[in-house]
């Protein structure tokens, strides 16, 4: 077994769902586990679409509705000579069913409907794509992750039970000997039978989750960039390809806010050493990178993140006492009641420094917790540098031009909170 995973930018288009289509025909005779994204834009449309029901802007619902099952139509038509396929019928009922919506009464729980509504876009993809491998006369079966991937009732944010899915899988595949088996990333049930998701870019941790429970021999998940690289080309020029690191360097560059890889899809491969390899759909022979065990090529090349947006919050008791556990526990509680992500920390005697990703509601509900026992002063539009095996060229680098507020190293990282001069 081998698991290959495709996100939403492989398959947006009829041509690049022919594509998905070489690519598995090219991999031999070994069965391979297809986890597919919704196509292309899909979910971000879906979130309007459950915005839109709840605000009860039906104008708004009604066009989003229309766009993507135009979306979808043109795909299929692309790729499906007979329009009485029953695929046809199969999606239409899927829209017809998310319009009757409007008529119904809406459940007070948004995350809930919230499930239940965006999820729509993988079984749209899968069921589309399972379809056209068949015509195309492959050996191929969709499965649906709502049987097999069970999970607590924290809908969009769904924790995995591990031992119920293992249970579960093994039941499916024993009764299913197709080469080829499409299923959704990003989904999953619980006991009841509702439909949760595994939290926004969760596709890549539905294939390290199929990975672990059928012991594959490895995990490929595709992208449009030819492998896991040591910057984000949006931010950084002359990006150098990471050829192999290990699972350890990837989980690092993944927490620190690496995108190619979701974070939690690391662990379980890690558990069980299954290599995950980062390939171009763009160019499907060429190399990639691999991710494994071995630590031996992690410090070969510095590795750039970047995230914009930042806070710098600086916290003062009001008494002049020193900040000990007490106060720091108080803070940190306040901090996660706001809805803000720490990214880096520091206390001196009698101050409390933290950057951190958090909006402007967040930002100003904790300066409100916070401002009866603390001076709270923060910096806003920051930018966060995270170097992995730095040398102090590369600080120059990416301090070029900007204002150091905050900066934390140790052996293996460096961090730098500044502001951008220019």
């Amino acid at each position: 077994m081998k698991v290959f995973k495709f996100g939403g930018a492989s398959v947006k288009t009829a041509k690049a769902v022919r594509n998905v289509k070489t690519i598995l025909s090219q991999s031999g005779q070994e069965q391979l586990f297809v986890v597919i994204s919704a196509m292309g834009k899909t979910t971000n449309a879906m979130e309007g679409i459950v915005k839109a029901l709840y605000d009860k802007n039906y104008t708004i619902f009604d066009r989003l509705v229309k766009d993507r099952k135009e979306f979808h139509l043109e795909i299929m038509l692309d790729l499906f000579e007979d329009q009485n396929h029953s695929i046809f019928n199969e999606v239409n009922d899927i829209f017809e069913n998310l319009l009757a919506l409007k008529s119904q009464r809406l459940v007070e729980n948004y995350n809930f409907q919230y499930d239940q509504i965006v999820s729509l876009g993988e079984i749209l993809s899968t069921k589309i794509i399972a379809a056209y491998l068949s015509i195309c006369d492959e050996n191929v079966a969709w499965m649906d992750a709502r049987t097999f991937i069970r999970t607590d009732d924290h809908y969009r944010q769904a924790e995995v039970d591990w031992v119920k899915t293992q249970e579960l899988l093994d039941f499916e595949l024993a009764s299913n000997n197709a080469r080829i088996l499409i299923t959704q990333g990003f989904l999953g049930h619980t006991k009841e039978g509702f439909t949760t998701t595994l939290g926004r870019e969760g596709s890549d941790f539905t294939a390290g989750i199929i990975a672990y429970c059928t012991n594959a021999e490895s995990v490929t998940i595709w992208k449009d960039v030819p492998g896991m690289l040591n910057a984000d080309p949006k931010w950084f020029e002359n990006t150098v390809k990471l050829d192999k690191i290990s699972f350890k360097e990837a989980i690092e560059l993944a927490y620190y806010g690496a995108s190619v890889i979701h974070p939690k899809t690391i662990k379980p491969l890690q558990n069980k050493n299954i290599p995950l390899l980062i390939k171009s759909f763009l160019d499907p022979n060429s190399e990639g990178s691999i991710i494994q065990d071995s630590t031996e090529h992690d410090d070969l090349i510095p590795s750039f993140i970047f995230k914009i947006n930042q806070v710098l919050l600086s916290i003062t008791p009001k008494d002049f006492s020193f900040v000990v556990e007490e106060n720091l526990s108080d803070i940190i509680k306040k901090l996660a009641l706001s809805g803000g992500h720490i990214n880096v920390m520091q206390n001196s005697a009698v101050s409390f420094s933290v950057c951190l990703d958090i909006d402007n509601f967040g930002l100003n509900r904790l300066v409100g917790m916070l401002q009866d026992e603390y001076e709270v002063r923060y910096n806003n539009n920051l930018e966060l540098v995270t170097i992995r095996h730095y040398d102090q060229a590369t600080i120059d680098r990416v301090t070029h031009g900007r204002e150091i507020l905050m900066e934390q190293k140790t052996r293996q990282t460096v961090r730098i909170v500044m502001r951008n001069l220019e």
